[in-house]
């Protein structure tokens, strides 16, 4: 009497006797790793057929007994004499085996996605604790079918495809993807915006260390790679120095625009201020003051548009070497430095006297402004007049 075809999903007998299955295939999903075939119960004249880029296994109570690559074979016990160790029984003249057939795809797998969030690192630039997002794809092959079924085979698993494999291996995956990540991030001089420009230097120090771990279960990686890293720019406290950020570069746009027109007008608005100031008791400390903010601001001006302070631009003469500055003791303060052609303005308000003791760049120390030449000729413009002369000793 002939056997039955019956489902082989199906575990009921057909037509009034059990069957033995007579052909071994991979009826699985072809994008599983592994794929278990339904029959356990095989006659010694099965013709086992292994498709390309996968390989089967014959497995027993955790032993694998054999192996077979691409291929058609007549399984009889004869060419294969590891059947008889499985043999177990003898219906209606059929020679029986029991064991567990296994196919392991061997080709490259489809591509495995991968995520990982959260990565907690400090902007340097910034100085401010940041969120970075990574995630990637992957694809591995098999290279060793049994060692890949003899680790997972404890698990009771019927089927292993890429969804599996990515849970199977995601702690160990992560562990190494952040730390990577992390170590990279940490050593960034600059802002970690700018780490998308290095996904692929990080994919290559990454990969190694994933390689390692899938080729203890007989795994190899084909690919590993980072599509993107991504900074967590919701947070509340990076948003709040991006808009910072934003403020100062609209201002820095401003003076690229307004340029030296800018400064020129910074110091036309400081002089306003002192002069409308005049009169008081430090004018020329005012004065002197106004003077050093408004080179401040020229140069400030000078430098926000990327021209060095004392540039000269071409075609223009040379700039005459620089007026002396001095130091003058008023009201028991020092006032300055105040340039020269500022003096006669502190002659004229009575702060500098032929007596007011000055100081300036060169002088080894402090000296009355009558015994310093270059001052002479503001108390002569002046009309100072000296002091008057010591009383006549009487004459005896």
């Amino acid at each position: 009497m002939g056997f039955f075809k019956r489902d082989p999903k199906e575990a009921n007998y057909v037509g009034g006797e059990k069957h033995w299955a007579e052909s071994i295939e991979n009826v699985g999903f072809g994008g599983d790793m592994i794929s278990l075939h339904p029959d356990q119960d095989f006659n010694t004249n099965s013709t086992l057929t292994v498709h390309p880029g996968e390989q089967a296994i014959f497995e027993k109570n955790g032993q694998i007994y054999q192996m077979f690559t691409e291929g058609r074979y007549q399984l009889k016990t004869e060419n294969y004499p590891f059947i008889s160790r499985l043999r177990n029984a003898f219906t209606g003249g059929v020679s029986t085996f029991n064991c567990r057939v296994f196919f392991i795809r061997t080709a490259t797998s489809m591509e495995v996605n991968w995520g990982a969030g959260d990565i907690q690192v400090r902007d340097k630039k910034l100085r401010v604790a940041s969120k970075v997002f990574a995630r990637g794809a992957y694809r591995v092959s098999v290279e060793d079918g049994g060692k890949f079924l003899f680790k997972l085979i404890g698990n009771g698993i019927s089927s292993f495809g890429a969804e599996e494999l990515q849970d199977y291996f995601r702690n160990e995956f992560l562990e190494h993807i952040k730390t990577e990540i992390a170590t990279v991030l940490v050593e960034l001089e600059g802002e970690i915006l700018g780490i998308q420009a290095r996904q692929r230097e990080i994919s290559q120090k990454i990969s190694p260390l994933v390689a390692e771990v899938l080729s203890d279960y007989g795994v190899k990686l084909e690919r590993f790679s980072i599509s993107a890293l991504e900074v967590d720019l919701d947070d509340e406290v990076r948003k709040a120095y991006e808009a910072k950020l934003g403020n100062a570069s609209a201002d820095s746009e401003v003076m690229d625009i307004l340029g030296d027109k800018w400064a020129a007008q910074q110091q036309v608005d400081i002089m306003k201020t002192m002069a409308a100031n005049q009169g008081t008791a430090s004018i020329g400390a005012g004065i002197g003051m106004g003077m050093a903010a408004a080179g401040s601001f020229f140069g400030m001006g000078q430098q926000m548009m990327g021209q060095p302070m004392g540039q000269q631009q071409p075609m223009q003469q040379a700039a005459p070497p620089p007026m002396a500055q001095f130091w003058l003791f008023v009201n028991n303060q020092q006032v300055g430095p105040v340039p020269m052609q500022q003096l006669a303005q502190y002659v004229q308000a009575g702060q500098l006297t032929p007596d007011t003791m000055v100081w300036k760049e060169g002088m080894p120390q402090w000296a009355a402004a009558k015994t310093v030449p270059e001052l002479q000729q503001f108390f002569a413009a002046a009309g100072a007049t000296p002091p008057p002369m010591p009383p006549t000793p009487p004459t005896l």
